[in-house]
């Protein structure tokens, strides 16, 4: 290849920024042809995933939580594809592109981003009825799914239906999991006032939890916080509870706790993106790429593999600050780890050396809805409504783009001037619906 290719796998936190460093400080051997940053996602945005719980119960919309790939990482290529093989000794990976067939794409150095997946059981029933919440799809169809669960409850006779449609069962103690329950539960909450047939105490909330804590990244003190306000709140936490079965609904616990619920969303964890696997690339027990802590790929023994990056949570980092242990999957690493590869990437190119990771994690915010938080963050203990503006103003900064940060925070200022906005869009999940029914003449 005349000019040098640097390949990136995936837009997520760490492609995305990588990506977005790459163009800012290649930008002159990018213009004159010398350097090529090619970026692979099969989606045309990144996801600012700690948006999702915040999109899912209104406060911003569905738009404002992801970035544009084109707009943003105007310096770089961008092949809207998924990388199905990795064949590093060649320098080379097969793209299967939207349509079309797979083709072959040459490069000089790869970053691998792929990011992860849900972390699914073989639980009878789960891939049927589960629902995930990593996408910004996952969290707008679940947002009009419970919404639409209220009209099911408020337009039957039949309490059985009632009950089930008003049962909401969340499997996971992470963030993820309690910042979901606890904006979806304020959301119902507050959607309920204009729901004459309904009362908040029909509403069943279940979160279920394998271990003995909740929010283990807050700390033991805030997260036994978290529970005691959920409890208040109404809510059934089952801590070293399994969920055990849900086939056409019906929720088995480990605990023998049984009942029916059209609601089940799993957040239980994530784990390397499977393509990983269709690599030369060294990996770990777990399914990571192996690191040392330039964030260069690198054999178990430490060899570092020439010309391969990876970062993220699809990558076994080490964890320069706790001896012994590795980098959570985290955004808080996944950014500050992005950043290093880019700097560390751009050195070795001009001839010089790699500097190792270290971040010693500060510590975590959360939201437990509107007005509602908590946050450990440099030893620091917060809750309540101090807890909570942190979280937003926190996530307000870390969010890339000056119009996409005016655009959250003119969300947000609508929502407190007005009232929530509780519309369910069912159809998007189905749009060819209506119209198939009216081909046919069913109406």
């Amino acid at each position: 290849m005349d000019r040098k290719r640097i390949l990136i796998i995936g837009a997520g936190h760490v492609g995305f920024y990588v990506a977005a460093d790459l163009g800012r400080k290649l930008r002159k051997e990018i213009r004159r042809g010398a350097v090529e940053v090619v970026v692979v996602d099969p989606n045309q945005h990144m996801t600012y995933q700690p948006f999702l719980p915040e999109a899912a119960a209104g406060h911003i919309s569905p738009r404002h939580g992801v970035i544009s790939l084109r707009r943003s990482l105007k310096h770089c290529t961008i092949l809207a594809g998924r990388v199905t093989r990795i064949d590093h000794a060649d320098r080379t990976v097969t793209v299967q592109p939207i349509t079309g067939p797979a083709r072959k794409v040459e490069y000089d150095e790869i970053v691998v981003a792929p990011g992860s997946v849900s972390r699914t059981l073989p639980i009878p029933g789960l891939a049927e009825n589960g629902i995930g919440f990593k996408t910004m799809g996952e969290a707008i169809y679940l947002r009009n799914h419970v919404l639409a669960r209220l009209d099911i409850a408020a337009s039957t006779t039949d309490e059985e239906v009632r009950r089930r449609a008003l049962s909401f069962v969340f499997v996971g103690g992470g963030f993820a999991g309690i910042e979901a329950l606890a904006e979806l539960e304020d959301m119902v909450r507050d959607t309920l006032r204009y729901y004459p047939e309904l009362e908040m105490e029909q509403t069943r909330w279940v979160l279920v939890e394998a271990s003995q804590r909740i929010l283990p990244e807050v700390g033991p003190d805030m997260g036994v916080y978290t529970v005691r306000q959920l409890l208040k709140r109404g809510l059934d936490i089952r801590l070293n509870t399994l969920l055990k079965s849900c086939v056409d609904g019906h929720v088995v616990l480990s605990d023998g706790t049984e009942f029916e619920s059209d609601t089940i969303v799993w957040t239980a964890g994530v784990k390397p993106n499977p393509m990983l696997r269709e690599s030369d690339l060294p990996t770990g027990p777990k399914g990571h790429v192996v690191c040392v802590p330039t964030l260069q790929v690198a054999t178990e023994d430490g060899t570092v593999v020439p010309g391969a990056w990876a970062a993220g949570d699809g990558a076994q980092v080490p964890d320069l600050t706790n001896p012994g242990g590795y980098c959570s999957p985290s955004a808080q690493h996944a950014v500050r780890q992005a950043h290093r590869l880019s700097k560390n990437l751009v050195a070795v190119l001009r001839g010089g050396q790699p500097v190792e990771y270290r971040h010693k994690y500060a510590g975590s915010v959360a939201s437990l809805g509107l007005h509602k938080g908590v946050a450990h963050v440099y030893n620091i203990k917060l809750k309540g409504i101090l807890a909570w503006f942190l979280h937003r103003t926190y996530h307000l900064s870390r969010v890339p783009g000056f119009g996409r940060k005016t655009r959250v925070v003119a969300d947000w200022t609508l929502a407190l001037l007005t009232k929530r906005e509780i519309v369910q869009l069912g159809e998007l999940q189905e749009p060819h619906g209506p119209f198939a029914e009216a081909s046919t003449g069913e109406v």
